[in-house]
């Protein structure tokens, strides 16, 4: 008698027990099982197509859930992204606040306020100045770095935000990191300037007479760490010469004490020397910035006369707290760098002695990454202390 094993896909299929039991059925003792020997080659084949097949569908059970969870995350960035461009496309819905670290009445307290109302008119919501000076600037950067990152808070914002990282080591906010840079507004050039009482009219005149008398020669500035001071310190250093540094409150009164001959240097900008040049009453030697002022183009510029790496000048830009939406940020700096080439604006600019840019968001980050490093290495060279 014979055992016909009877198998089928299905049963393979389903599991190998059945197929054990039939086998264990035909190999009892005293039973002929010769179909068994006819049956191997078929349940081998069987088998393996049972481990092909059951590999192929694990293999697309782990395929389906990675095609899902793939999906799912296209739809949260989908999402996210429309979000973010509803939100570039209704902004600004509400009235955004500009803050600036300085008191009213500044060359960057101004500038702040001609571009907030020029932005005020052609983004139909008002941009509104909001004054926060103290300890040089830190207080109201401070207050801007905190803030939410959704474009209704900015902060327009001078040299010291840069400065003040090699300044101030334990800063509560990192000048690039925590904030994302709309635009640099402005530049103002420097003016190494003299009292005439100095009887030098070129660089090298000065220098020579510099180092004849090592303990003459003094400056003024408008402050500890601000861009005067910054570019006194490169002289001395770039030159080997001595001066000592006469800080004020302001460039008004630093520009005074030049006149009166108390001090003999400084370095100060176009609108504060330049009517005093034309009297007679001071003297410009050269210019801090990399290219020559339109203010004064007949007056070379320090690398011009040998200083092959100097460069200072003071700068205005506006910056918004991380993680503002990439499309208000280019909104901004679009239309800010349309209002700096208005008529009006030039105008505005040129009353104080500045020179209008309007560059990239990625522009001005790198200008104030360079800017930030240069100030640090004057700082630390030179042991500048805060005041």
């Amino acid at each position: 008698m014979y055992h016909c094993l009877k198998t089928d896909p299905f049963e393979t299929f389903l599991g190998s027990k059945n197929l054990i039991r039939k086998i264990d059925a035909c190999l009892r003792p005293g039973i002929e099982c010769v179909d068994i020997f006819y049956h191997l080659p078929s349940l081998t084949f069987m088998s393996f197509n049972l481990m092909f097949i059951m590999t192929i569908l694990k293999k697309m059970f782990n395929f389906i859930k990675i095609i899902r969870f793939g999906f799912l995350q296209l739809l949260i960035v989908a999402f996210s992204m429309m979000l973010t461009t509803l939100h570039a496309q209704t902004y600004p819905n509400k009235a955004v606040r500009v803050i600036v670290p300085f008191a009213p009445g500044g060359a960057t307290d101004v500038i702040a306020r001609l571009i907030g109302i020029r932005l005020s008119d052609k983004l139909s919501e008002r941009f509104f100045v909001d004054n926060k000076p103290g300890a040089g600037a830190i207080l109201g950067t401070e207050i801007a770095a905190k803030s939410p990152n959704d474009g209704y808070t900015l902060l327009f914002t001078a040299n010291p935000h840069t400065v003040n990282f090699g300044l101030h080591p334990k800063l509560s906010y990192h000048p690039l990191d925590d904030f994302e840079a709309i635009t640099l507004a402005g530049l103002q050039p420097l003016f190494l300037t003299v009292n005439p009482q100095i009887d030098v009219q070129t660089l090298p005149d000065l220098i020579k007479l510099m180092k004849a008398r090592p303990d003459a020669f003094s400056y003024s500035t408008s402050g500890t760490g601000g861009p005067q001071h910054i570019a006194g310190e490169m002289f001395k250093s770039m030159t080997g010469t001595q001066m000592m540094h006469i800080p004020f409150k302001g460039a008004s009164p630093a520009v005074t004490e030049l006149l009166s001959g108390r001090v003999q240097i400084a370095f100060a900008g176009a609108t504060n020397v330049l009517p005093f040049v034309q009297s007679g009453k001071l003297r410009i030697i050269a210019t801090s910035s990399s290219v020559r002022s339109r203010f004064a183009p007949n007056v070379p510029t320090l690398k011009e006369l040998g200083l092959n790496d100097f460069e200072s000048v003071a700068w205005l830009g506006m910056l918004a707290p991380k993680g503002v939406p990439s499309e208000i940020i280019n909104l901004l700096a679009s239309e800010i760098k349309i209002i700096l080439s208005e008529d009006k604006t030039r105008e505005a600019l040129n009353l104080q002695g500045i020179e209008g840019v309007g560059n990239s968001p990625r522009e001005f980050t790198s200008f104030m990454k360079n800017d930030m490093v240069h100030a640090a290495k004057v700082i630390k060279e030179n042991n500048i202390k805060p005041e």
